[in-house]
C-alpha cells in the first residue's frame, strides 16, 4: 500500500484534513499539531510515526491504513457517537481548537484515561471476562477483521494468551491462518514471537509449516527487532552488526568507562532485560524527535508542540525506573551511541557465555537478535564511556547498586537537569513566536549593550567535578582565553534581561540555520554553523558572573557550554571523515541532539534571567 497520504483522510482526533502521522498502536491518522501531544504521552500509550519520512515495515503500514479505513477510530471515541454525548457537554476537539488546554485534555482522556471507550458489563471476577475476550480474541484472528480484534484488545484481551484446549496463542493461529496482518497487530500489542505451543512449536513453524513463508520472514524480523532497531540507530543499516566494532574502536576509553561496563555485566538478565527496552524507548524518541525537526516549518519551529524533553513517565513502572529512563535523553549522542554498543555487546555475551538465572528471567527476545556477527575481539575492545543507568533494581543487591563508586559531572549534571525538567517542563527548543518575536524587536531597538563581552571556553563550565566543588572554588580559569566577568563574586548580579535575550535570539537564528541545513542534507555546512553557534554561546555565557549564586544558572550555562562543545567536535568528526550515505543519517541526529541542548540551556537562562531581575 502506498505512503502517500489521500486527500479524503482526516485527523482522527481534531478532523484537521491530510494528516501525515499515525499512531500505530491505535491504527488512527494524526495532524502534526495533534502528534505533538501524542509523543508526549508515551510510546505505552500512543507509538507514532510520519507516513513518509519514518521507516516502516510494509506490513504494518499496511495494518495501520487497514484499521483507519475500518473505523478503527469509533473504538476509542465509541462514547462520542452516542447522540447523549452532546447533551452531557462531551465533544470532539476540531482544527481550530488551541493545542494546549482543548487538543492536550481531549487527546489525554482519549488515549489515556479511555474515556470514551465502550465499558464491558462488571463482573465480580474480571479474570474471567479478560478471559473470555481473550478466547474471542484467539479465534478472530483467524480472520481478516482486524477492527475487531483491535476493539477485544482495547476492552482487555491478552495479546499472549495461551489457550488451554487449543494448546497455543493467538499469534500461532494468526501465522498458520496467513494473516500477516493480524500478527502486526499482535505483535504492536505485545506478542511473542518466540512464544511455543503445547508441541514446542514458535508461530514462525506454524507460518513455514503452512507455506506462508513471507509472514515466517516477518516474524523472525519481529523477534529480532529490538537488536536490529538498536543496529540500525547505530549505523544506519540492518540487520548486521558487523559494523558495532568499528564504531567502538573510536570511542574513549575511562576508568568511569570500565566501571559503568561492569556495573551492566553484573546487572540480573531481568535488569538487563529493563535497561534494553528503555534504550529502545529512548532510541524511538531521537529518531522521532528528528523526523520531527525534519517535517516541520523552520520558521515555527521553535513551538511547545517540540517539546519532548525525555521519556514520559510510564505509571506501569516503578519511579526509580522512571528516573532512569528520563535520565537516558541526558546523554550526548557519543555517550548514548557507546551504551547502545555495550548492550549489544552483553547481549551476546548473555546468550552465548552466561545461563540465564532462572527460565523466567530469559531475555530471549532481545538476545535472539545477536547473531554472532561481531568479531571476538570486539568485545575486548568496547568500552563505554556513559555514566550508569539506574533500572529498576533490588536494592537489596550491591551488585547492582548502579549508584556506587565516584559522581562524575555529567551524571551530576543529569540529575540535576531532570529535576529540573520534571519541575518546570522546560522548553526544548525556544519559543519562536508572533509575541516573543515582536518582544525582541521592541528590545533591540532600544539597543543591547553587551556587558563584559569576553569569550570563555567551554571547560570553564563543562569539568566542574562536584557539586561542593563548583560551591567552593567555581569554573577553573583556562590560561588563553578571557574569563566570564568576576565583578561581586558569587553574589554578582544577573545580566541584564535585554542582553541575555539578544544572545538568545542570536543563538536562536544559528540553530535554525543548522536545522534547515540537515533537512537540506547540507552536510558541508554543519562545521560553520556550529562555529556560529559556539561563538554566540561563548558571548552569552560571558554576560553571566564567573560563579553564580544560582544553581539552576550554573547547570544551564554547564549544559549550554558543553554541548556547544559537542556539537562543534560531531560537525567536526562530519566535515574531517566525510560519512559515507548510511551513515549521514546517524551523523544528523547527532547533531540535532546537541542542538537540542543548547536551545533548552538558553531558554532556560533567559526564563532564570527574567525572573531574577523581576525579582
Amino acid at each position: 500500500m502506498s505512503k502517500r497520504v489521500r486527500s479524503r483522510e482526516v485527523c482522527a482526533d481534531c478532523s484537521a484534513p491530510e494528516p501525515r502521522w499515525a499512531s500505530v498502536n491505535r491504527g488512527v491518522l494524526v495532524c502534526d499539531e495533534c502528534c505533538s501531544i501524542h509523543r508526549g504521552l508515551g510510546r505505552h500509550s500512543s507509538q507514532v510515526r510520519h507516513l513518509t519520512h519514518s521507516l516502516w515495515p510494509p506490513s504494518q503500514l499496511q495494518m495501520v491504513q487497514a484499521l483507519y479505513g475500518n473505523g478503527a477510530n469509533s473504538i476509542w471515541e465509541h462514547s462520542l457517537l452516542d447522540p447523549s454525548s452532546s447533551m452531557s457537554g462531551k465533544r470532539k476537539a476540531n482544527p481550530q481548537d488551541k493545542v494546549h488546554p482543548n487538543k492536550t485534555e481531549f487527546i489525554k482522556a482519549k488515549y489515556q484515561m479511555l474515556a470514551y471507550v465502550h465499558r464491558m458489563p462488571c463482573r465480580e471476577d474480571d479474570s474471567v471476562t479478560a478471559k473470555d475476550l481473550s478466547k474471542q480474541l484467539h479465534s478472530s484472528v483467524r480472520t481478516g477483521n482486524l477492527e475487531t480484534c483491535l476493539r477485544l484488545l482495547s476492552l482487555g484481551a491478552q495479546a499472549n494468551f495461551f489457550h488451554p484446549e487449543k494448546g497455543n496463542t493467538p499469534l500461532h493461529i494468526a501465522a498458520r491462518a496467513g494473516q500477516i496482518l493480524q500478527a502486526e497487530l499482535l505483535a504492536v500489542y505485545g506478542a511473542d514471537p518466540g512464544a511455543l505451543d503445547s508441541s514446542g512449536k514458535t508461530p514462525t513453524d506454524y507460518a513455514r509449516q503452512a507455506g506462508h513463508h513471507e509472514l515466517a520472514e516477518r516474524l523472525v524480523e519481529i523477534q529480532y527487532e529490538l537488536t536490529d532497531r538498536l543496529t540500525f540507530y547505530l549505523c544506519g543499516r540492518r540487520p548486521g552488526l558487523f559494523l558495532i566494532g568499528i564504531v567502538a574502536l573510536s570511542l574513549d576509553l575511562s576508568e568511569f568507562a570500565k566501571a559503568a561496563k561492569k556495573k551492566l555485566q553484573s546487572l540480573s538478565n531481568h535488569q538487563f532485560e529493563e535497561l534494553a527496552m528503555d534504550v529502545y524507548d529512548e532510541v524511538d524518541r531521537r529518531e522521532t524527535d528528528a523526523v520531527w525537526l525534519a517535517t516541520q516549518n523552520h520558521s515555527t519551529l521553535v513551538t511547545d508542540t517540540t517539546v519532548v524533553p525525555f521519556l514520559p513517565v510510564n505509571p506501569e513502572y516503578s519511579s526509580t525506573r522512571n528516573q532512569g529512563r528520563q535520565k537516558l535523553a541526558r546523554f550526548s549522542a557519543n555517550e548514548f551511541a557507546t551504551l547502545v554498543i555495550d548492550i549489544l555487546n552483553d547481549a551476546k555475551r548473555r546468550q552465548w557465555g552466561n545461563a540465564c538465572e532462572s527460565p523466567k528471567e530469559n531475555v530471549e527476545l532481545i538476545l535472539q537478535g545477536i547473531d554472532g556477527r561481531h568479531d571476538s575481539e570486539s568485545q575486548d575492545n568496547d568500552q563505554p564511556d556513559y555514566d550508569s543507568v539506574a533500572s529498576d533494581e533490588d536494592p537489596s543487591s550491591e551488585s547492582s547498586d548502579l549508584s556506587d563508586g565516584p559522581i562524575t559531572v555529567q551524571e551530576f549534571m543529569e540529575v540535576k537537569s531532570a529535576l529540573t525538567a520534571s519541575e518546570a517542563k522546560i522548553q526544548q527548543l525556544l519559543k519562536v513566536n508572533c509575541h516573543l518575536s515582536e518582544e525582541l524587536r521592541l528590545m533591540q531597538s532600544k539597543g543591547c549593550s553587551l556587558e563584559g563581552q569576553v569569550v570563555t571556553r567551554e571547560s570553564d563550565y563543562d569539568t566542574t567535578p562536584s557539586h561542593s566543588e563548583l560551591e567552593e572554588t567555581g569554573p577553573l580559569p583556562g590560561p588563553d582565553v578571557a574569563q566570564p566577568r568576576e565583578e561581586g563574586g558569587e553574589g554578582a548580579a544577573m545580566p541584564c534581561t535585554e542582553d541575555v535575550i539578544c544572545k538568545t535570539e542570536q543563538i536562536t537564528k544559528n540553530i535554525q540555520e543548522l536545522l534547515r541545513a540537515a533537512q537540506e542534507t547540507k552536510h558541508e555546512s554543519f562545521l560553520p554553523c556550529s562555529e556560529k553557534i559556539r561563538l554566540a554561546v561563548t558571548e552569552m555565557a560571558a554576560l553571566f558572573p564567573k560563579r553564580p549564586s544560582s544553581e539552576t544558572v550554573r547547570g544551564s550555562l554547564c549544559l549550554l557550554t558543553a554541548s556547544a562543545s559537542r556539537l562543534h567536535g560531531e560537525c567536526q568528526k562530519a566535515a574531517e571523515h566525510s560519512p559515507c550515505p548510511s551513515d549521514i543519517q546517524l551523523v544528523t541526529q547527532q547533531v540535532i541532539q546537541c542542538a537540542y541542548d543548547i536551545a533548552k540551556a538558553a531558554k532556560q537562562l533567559v526564563t532564570v534571567t527574567t525572573k531574577e531581575n523581576n525579582n
